[in-house]
């Protein structure tokens, strides 16, 4: 089974209107560098249905295994995602729900930003013509 840290309380965040320091400015790149890869936000978006073994995630996300393999390395290390082996097979998660919020808000902007086109509804007069 994972050991995780003690995650801090919601209370225990600082405020996200406080100054962004250099140092963590680089972390949170970092961080923003790996939801910037198409194979990985779709690796990802799996995840929030729950945990998943690297041969599921790699149909669903369409990549091969060495390439799940190598995309889940690194979000490991970034503390994105995390494992637990259960016999042969290891299980993938999203490290905590701050990803689940993160992975909806940034669907949400896309969606905000970028309707999709409207549907054209049938009107009486064309549901009579078909």
């Amino acid at each position: 089974m994972c050991t995780l840290g003690t995650m801090p309380h919601s209370t225990e965040h600082g405020p996200v209107t406080r100054p962004l320091g250099a140092a963590e400015a680089e972390e949170l790149a970092e961080t923003l560098k790996a939801l910037g890869s198409p194979g990985r936000l779709r690796l990802l978006a799996e995840l929030l249905e729950g945990d998943c073994t690297v041969e599921r995630l790699a149909a669903a996300a369409g990549l091969s295994l060495s390439a799940t393999s190598h995309h889940l390395r690194l979000l490991r290390s970034l503390r994105l995602v995390r494992a637990r082996r259960d016999g042969r097979h290891v299980y993938y998660a999203l490290h905590d729900h701050h990803l689940a919020d993160l992975l909806g808000a940034v669907r949400h902007h896309h969606e905000h930003v970028h309707p999709p086109a409207p549907v054209a509804l049938p009107t009486p007069a064309t549901e009579r013509m078909a």
